[in-house]
């Protein structure tokens, strides 16, 4: 299982890549295994500002929907238009090419309580 260290992590496995004044958000490896086969994600927030913790959208695996959780808040600035036609990009480069949406954050600050790679590993670890 992959954990680049460059990313930040939350509790409910999603990641976050920030460059310079904008960041990328996603689900990690391990939640896409979790999940399974992904078949469609739902995030019709883009435009809006979403508070840390809150839902952005949702994913949808062949057996379960699962809820988006915003690691920082932000702006929605941007969803990944490649996974209207090819949700299995998730599955594929979760850390890649299977990224959910770019944000402008609110408040860098709340990066700060986010895992690291390491914290997150010994979090799924459990």
């Amino acid at each position: 299982m992959n954990f680049p260290a460059d990313l930040k992590y939350t509790k409910d496995h999603e990641w976050i890549r920030v460059e310079g004044d904008v960041a990328y958000v996603g689900i990690t490896d391990y939640a896409q295994g979790e999940l399974g086969e992904i078949v469609y994600v739902d995030i019709t927030t883009e435009g809006e500002t979403v508070a840390q913790e809150e839902v952005f959208g949702t994913i949808e695996a062949v057996k379960t929907v699962s809820d988006l959780f915003m690691p920082v808040g932000g702006e929605v600035l941007e969803v990944n238009a490649e996974l209207e036609d090819a949700p299995e990009l998730v599955n594929e480069d979760a850390y890649g090419k299977g990224w959910l949406i770019k944000i402008s954050i609110s408040d860098a600050g709340e990066l700060d309580g986010l895992l690291s790679a390491d914290d997150y590993q010994k979090l799924i670890a459990k």
